[in-house]
């Protein structure tokens, strides 16, 4: 079984003509005809340069340091609060030595100015760290006063989607906040608007490298809910919530740990290298619904990762069948013998 799945991820890729480090490109924007042909339907991711926002206002406002803070100086947000920059993720369970849980941020409302002055003052190693990632059409809710900067969907998607986005978001973080590897159940195109974000991706005929499994939910508190500046520490969520969850971290942060990652989880460590692509300011990247991405950001001149989504539902057609039916077989994970390319890509990029 394991022979015939790998050989699934060496053909998904192959007939998509995706290697490793190489997300189709294009310069100019896609018709809405050739989208569809081309990456929607196949299920092919494409960054499209910046000449699909240089239209867009906020391309030039929202990088400088007073904009948005003016535009939004009365406007109250929901800010993200973790020790480690690690949202929606997993962390040590906190009655259960040795065991993992599915830790969710602590959200705090506070007026804009401040969610910046938290999320510019992050630091891990003070356990504190601050992201304004609030996914619940957040761009046309809290941030509807600087909403029309930038397009209300992206014209060429939504005549080959179909539809107009559901959900539109924004999301401003530093480099000290990561997320996990997971998939989305919508079409995504993603704008960055200063910084950089790195994804890494896996097709979703690659679900077994992951590892999902069930952890149970938990929720960072306050120590003292009065504290400006709060100290946070886990609680497991009651009533029990179990959430599947990928079990991969694809950076560990020391050596043993990539030892005891690489022993648990040989499927991703052994199998081929994640695609990567870095999004940079103006660009916008399609990922196809169910592909699983992690990702990691770099802040822009003015210490901040500012980006945009689109989400447009996808359609549950019969390759989603395909995929329930893929992630319900049962394989056993043993090294091969050719498979080395992710952890030597791996070791490599933590060594850069």
């Amino acid at each position: 079984m394991e022979r015939s799945v790998r050989e699934l991820w060496a053909e998904s890729r192959e007939l998509l003509g995706l290697h490793a480090e190489d997300v189709p490109r294009a310069d100019l924007l896609p018709t809405p005809l050739a989208f569809l042909r081309d990456h929607v339907s196949p299920g092919r991711p494409l960054i499209v340069s910046a000449a699909a926002t240089s239209h867009w206002p906020a391309v030039s406002l929202w990088p400088t340091e007073s904009y948005l803070p003016d535009a939004l100086h009365s406007t109250d947000v929901s800010v993200h609060l973790t020790p480690s920059g690690r949202a929606d993720a997993l962390a040590p369970h906190p009655r259960r030595p040795g065991a993992r849980c599915f830790a969710s941020a602590q959200v705090r409302r506070v007026d804009f100015p401040s969610a910046v002055q938290l999320i510019r003052g992050s630091d891990p190693v003070a356990g504190l760290v601050a992201y304004a990632q609030q996914q619940d059409d957040c761009l046309r809710g809290e941030y509807a006063a600087v909403a029309g900067d930038v397009d209300a969907h992206v014209p060429w998607a939504s005549e080959a989607l179909g539809c107009l986005p559901e959900a539109v978001n924004l999301w401003i973080g530093n480099s000290c906040s990561v997320t996990s590897f997971h998939k989305d159940h919508y079409d995504n195109i993603y704008v960055v608007l200063s910084g950089e974000k790195h994804f890494l991706l896996l097709l979703p005929t690659e679900h077994h490298r992951l590892y999902i499994r069930d952890y149970p939910a938990a929720r960072y508190v306050a120590e003292q809910e009065t504290e400006e500046v709060p100290r946070l520490k886990l609680e497991i969520e009651e009533p029990a919530r179990i959430v599947p969850w990928s079990s991969v971290d694809p950076y560990p942060a020391s050596p043993e740990e990539m030892a005891a990652q690489i022993s648990s989880f040989l499927l991703y460590f052994k199998g081929p290298r994640p695609i990567r692509c870095t999004v940079r300011a103006g660009e916008m990247l399609y990922l196809p619904s169910m592909w699983f991405h992690h990702v990691s950001q770099s802040p822009g001149p003015n210490g901040l990762t500012i980006a945009v989504n689109y989400w447009y539902d996808m359609q549950f057609d019969i390759k989603y069948a395909y995929f329930n039916f893929l992630r319900s077989l049962e394989i056993q994970d043993s090294p091969s013998d050719n498979s080395d390319d992710a952890l030597e890509g791996e070791l490599e990029e933590k060594n850069d």
